[in-house]
């Protein structure tokens, strides 16, 4: 039976078009148990597939973002026969991280304090990284003999090249936040008292955007860097098309030629 008076380990906040997804283990540093990670990939999930959700928010409580693998439950499951990280990975981390990467709506990294192994790894996959002042990224992998996961391998040199990545990730240390955006893991820096105002205001200004023509610029990013020239043009003549269709750029039209301000409503 479930203890009813037990905090979520993740909670779900709504506004209007914008869903916030925040970890809520303040105690442990938000450190990622099993119940964490099974209930930020439900949420994921449930936002993603929310067509009112137009931005959503990932966050945490407390004085930090996310400290990663929950080590003192990775101890305990050491000494269960059979149990390994590998499946954590492929159960867990690797959906969670696609979701983040590739839902149909943009995503927002509000990083509230210390990030490290895999939650630095989802604040990469987000396409906005707002951290506070006081915030900051540690890769944290090889500091406890692993190699990385969550899709570090793949975001980490797409943001700083990958001559840096490799030092980052073979001699893990803390970045401040204002290092983390000198070097291109933050988008933006906000002192700590303005940190949520300024999330919610970044927030509210997506949601209030072309979402579709927000999730056709995330396929074709993607796509385009595994992709030839080519293959990448012949994509985005298919997204513009798709793009073309929708009651967003309708919008936008009509509200160009009557020199008024355009109202997108996600569609």
């Amino acid at each position: 039976m479930t203890d009813s008076s037990t905090p979520s380990p993740v909670t779900l906040e709504r506004d209007g078009g914008v869903a916030v997804v925040r970890l809520n283990r303040p105690d442990a540093m938000n450190a990622l148990d099993t119940a964490t990670k099974e209930s930020l990939l439900g949420t994921l999930r449930e936002v993603a597939a929310d067509d009112a959700v137009r931005c959503v928010v990932l966050t945490g409580t407390g004085r930090a973002f996310c400290v990663g693998q929950d080590l003192k439950e990775h101890i305990r499951l050491m000494q269960q026969e059979g149990a390994s990280l590998g499946s954590t990975v492929v159960e867990h981390y690797n959906p969670i991280v696609e979701l983040l990467a590739t839902m149909d709506k943009p995503v927002v990294a509000a990083v509230n304090g210390v990030a490290a192994g895999a939650g630095a790894s989802f604040a990469f996959a987000a396409d906005l990284r707002v951290l506070a002042a006081s915030a900051g990224f540690n890769m944290a992998f090889t500091g406890i003999a692993l190699s990385c996961d969550s899709g570090a391998s793949y975001h980490l040199p797409r943001l700083v090249g990958t001559a840096r990545a490799k030092e980052l990730l073979l001699r893990p240390r803390t970045l401040s936040s204002a290092e983390s955006l000198e070097l291109g893991l933050a988008s933006e820096v906000v002192p700590d008292e303005e940190f949520e105002a300024h999330v919610h205001e970044v927030a509210r200004a997506l949601a209030a955007g072309p979402t579709k023509a927000y999730g056709a610029v995330r396929r074709a990013v993607a796509y385009s860097a595994g992709h030839s020239l080519s293959e990448s043009l012949a994509h985005e003549a298919e997204l513009m098309n798709s793009t073309g269709a929708t009651a967003d750029h309708a919008a936008a039209v009509a509200a160009f030629l009557a020199k008024e301000k355009p109202v997108f409503e996600g569609r």
